[in-house]
């Protein structure tokens, strides 16, 4: 069964988000989507200064298996990518929850997101 972190946030479209409200909120996939993928091969991320909304598609994941599109949890404007991941995509499915983060985001707004147990048993992840 693939993890699911009790910290983080999540949409319904498989993103986490790790936000305290000290600063920009972390972005990545879930260990879930990351384990269905297989993979990863490729990512497309939202560039430093744009503008990201809550539910709308920011980017895409390609793998060996297939092309998904990347959706924001949050709004706001994107402060950092992750380079390395750009570089090395396979650290998603090595560390989706560490080195596998995504982007930064300065939040204006949250888009509707699940506390990780409610992410887990909708999902078949496990805590």
């Amino acid at each position: 069964m693939s993890k699911v972190v009790a910290e983080l946030k999540y949409s319904a479209e498989h993103e986490w988000v790790a936000a305290d409200g000290s600063g920009p909120a972390g972005i990545g996939i879930s260990a879930v989507a990351a384990d269905a993928l297989g993979d990863i091969v490729y990512v497309d991320l939202p560039e430093v200064g744009s503008t990201v909304t809550a539910g709308e598609t920011c980017g895409e994941v390609e793998s060996t298996k297939s092309v998904s599109d990347l959706y924001a949890p949050v709004t706001g404007e994107v402060v950092e990518i992750n380079g390395d991941v750009v570089s090395d995509p396979a650290l998603i499915n090595s560390d989706p929850y560490g080195a596998g983060w995504l982007f930064k985001v300065a939040v204006t707004e949250e888009g509707p997101l699940l506390s990780a147990e409610e992410y887990a048993a909708k999902n078949g992840g496990e805590l």
